[in-house]
């Protein structure tokens, strides 16, 4: 009897432990590559006679795939000439393809949205495809070849010219998005492969006054600009991380001005960490909304002190200043902010005060939208056609905070562009697993393309569904309502698109 009694307990053992082991959600690699590169596109003959070449620099994420085929997104934006203010949005594609161990040739295509500062952008739409040859180093690959731009929708920039890139390999790890809310005990992630160090993150979303300085040249001289943006920060070690910045207009002048930033800084911590003083400079392209930045490039010298006020969560309070390098254009700015720490992906941190791990589901959406009779300042009210990129961080398994970016390309307003954030609300996934239905509300900067914004805050509230392909691809549609707050665009809109979803471990 007793030999039966430790049969079955050790029975009931094993399946215990093996319950254990298949509680842990698989670590998935996904590899990809950062990007940043420059072209100097041939103006056309505009109202600027003798125009010089527009810089046109951008910031790229591609995933990817066999270690030949990529796809992912860019931001381009003007950094000399004219033209600053002057933004697009878009998707890449393209082939790697490796005839030694370093030498490669790339072929790619780009497609997006976007214009500004009176370029004549048309409706925005445009085409970028390349032809380079590269080599890797150790850390990084540099590749050069022929590019071609053109704003096919009724623009007249139309350009061949030489391009030049420099890519950084930048994988990520992630689990199935199924296991979003999943918290599991700190120790049973010892012998998984997610025991490795984590790695550290930040997302603020914050308010910046810019003070236009008198002797700046420029229809803005003496006024102070309200922006609304989000930062996101990565940090190297304990001490020095990099950070992407975004900002748009919603207040103080005519919608329109943006800018976006990319820099490093230092990270210093007191009161047993929660006090922090921060040191910031970045480098990027701004303009827009009648703010004069020249060619577009800008200097970003900035300070800030942050302090605790949840476990994750710290208020902070910048000053610093934003300016061309002569000073042609040049502001002090001022804001305050919500940021979010969290340390992802691996449970061997320094903190004692972690004792579990929760997975936290994460969305990409890229779509398109269709306004509907979009109002104009000056010209004659038609739809407008947008390419928007979506942010999602699940706060739970039905509330979910997001970030929105939009440029358009189609419809006469190659100038138009928005950033704005949010939260929404999604139902469980329904028939068989296939369908999530969710509404959201969204708020922010809005402006340019003769959109009649007002000063550029603008609401956004729709509804829509997801559709199950894979553990990892949705497609998604919803309607809504667009409304300018002091404009005239008052709008009904659809859009469409596909939704990249993933989740990534937490330790709390």
């Amino acid at each position: 009897m007793k030999k039966y009694i430790f049969l079955f307990t050790l029975l009931i053992s094993n399946q215990f432990i093996f319950s254990q082991i298949e509680k842990i959600p698989k670590k998935n690699t996904q590899k990809g590559f950062a990007k940043i590169d420059f072209l100097s596109i041939d103006m056309p003959i505009t109202s600027i006679p003798n125009e010089k070449n527009m810089g046109y620099t951008g910031i790229h994420y591609n995933l990817l795939f066999r270690n030949s085929f990529y796809t992912g997104l860019g931001i381009y934006g003007s950094v000399s000439g004219y033209r600053g203010g002057f933004f697009t949005l878009g998707v890449n594609a393209g082939i790697k393809k490796y005839f030694s161990s370093d030498f490669y040739l790339d072929t790619g295509f780009h497609f997006g949205g976007g214009g500004g500062a009176g370029a004549p952008d048309g409706g925005g739409a445009f085409i970028l495809p390349h032809f380079n040859l590269g080599y890797n180093f150790k850390n990084f690959s540099l590749n050069s070849g022929w590019s071609y731009v053109n704003f096919f929708d009724k623009g007249q920039i139309k350009s061949h010219q030489l391009n030049l890139s420099i890519e950084i390999p930048l994988d990520f790890e992630y689990a199935d998005y199924k296991t979003s809310e999943k918290e599991i005990s700190i120790d049973n992630f010892k012998n998984s492969d997610w025991n490795q160090k984590p790695k550290r993150n930040s997302l603020m979303l914050h308010l910046n006054n810019l003070k236009i300085n008198g002797n700046t040249q420029g229809i803005n001289n003496g006024k102070t600009i309200k922006l609304a943006g989000f930062e996101l920060t990565s940090y190297i070690n304990k001490k020095w991380f990099t950070f992407l910045k975004l900002d748009g207009a919603y207040d103080g002048i005519r919608a329109g001005y943006m800018d976006v930033l990319l820099g490093g800084g230092y990270h210093l911590s007191m009161n047993r960490n929660k006090t922090n003083i921060l040191a910031k400079f970045g480098i990027g392209a701004g303009g827009g909304g009648g703010v004069d930045t020249k060619g577009g490039f800008l200097l970003y010298p900035d300070i800030s002190i942050e302090q605790q006020i949840f476990k994750d969560i710290y208020v902070s309070i910048n000053k610093g200043y934003l300016l061309t390098p002569n000073k042609h254009f040049y502001t002090s700015s001022f804001g305050v902010g919500i940021k979010y720490y969290l340390e992802r992906n691996g449970i061997k941190s320094n903190n004692n005060s972690f004792t579990k791990g929760k997975f936290k589901g994460f969305d990409v959406i890229v779509k398109h939208d269709l306004y509907f009779s979009a109002k104009r300042m000056t010209e004659a009210t038609e739809n407008l056609h947008q390419i928007s990129v979506q942010v999602n961080l699940d706060l739970n398994k039905n509330i979910f905070v997001a970030g929105q970016t939009s440029f358009a390309n189609f419809g006469n307003a190659g100038a138009y562009a928005e950033g704005l954030v949010g939260l929404g609300l999604k139902t469980a996934s329904l028939f068989n697993n296939s369908t999530i239905f969710f509404t959201q509300f969204l708020g922010g900067a809005a402006g340019g393309g003769n959109i009649s914004t007002g000063e550029g805050l603008i609401i956004k509230p729709s509804f829509g569904f997801d559709y199950k392909l894979s553990n990892t691809l949705k497609l998604r549609t919803s309607g809504g309502y667009v409304k300018a707050k002091g404009g005239k665009l008052s709008s009904t809109f659809i859009n469409f698109g596909i939704k990249y979803n993933i989740a990534f471990l937490k330790l709390k």
